[in-house]
């Protein structure tokens, strides 16, 4: 099953220039909403193989991406199309909400 890639200062461009659409967590190891919704981004990882690519920013690690995001609160999940930014979730939703907002991009 895929997992969710770790998408970093570095490599982050590249993956998120891609042509199907591209989910991205938000997160830090110390946020509690972070840790809820954690394993959904998982799942969606698993449930999109092929059809999206969904990866995670730790913020503390990468504070070049949270930055030129205006990440403010965590966890917030963007949904990137063709390297724009297309959708924005910020808190802990229910899978089906991310699901729903995927499926809008495919």
């Amino acid at each position: 099953m895929a997992k969710a890639i770790e998408i970093t200062d570095t490599n982050f461009n590249e993956i998120v220039n891609s042509n199907q659409p591209v989910l991205v967590d938000f997160w830090a190891e110390w946020c509690g909403p972070c840790k809820m919704i954690g394993p959904i981004v998982e799942e969606l990882a698993g449930d999109y193989d092929g059809k999206a690519t969904i990866g995670k920013v730790d913020v503390d690690t990468n504070p070049n991406i949270s930055s030129q995001f205006g990440i403010r609160s965590i966890p917030t999940l963007l949904i990137f199309k063709g390297g724009q930014v297309v959708d924005k979730i910020v808190g802990a939703v229910p899978k089906s909400v991310l699901s729903e907002k995927l499926e809008a991009q495919i």
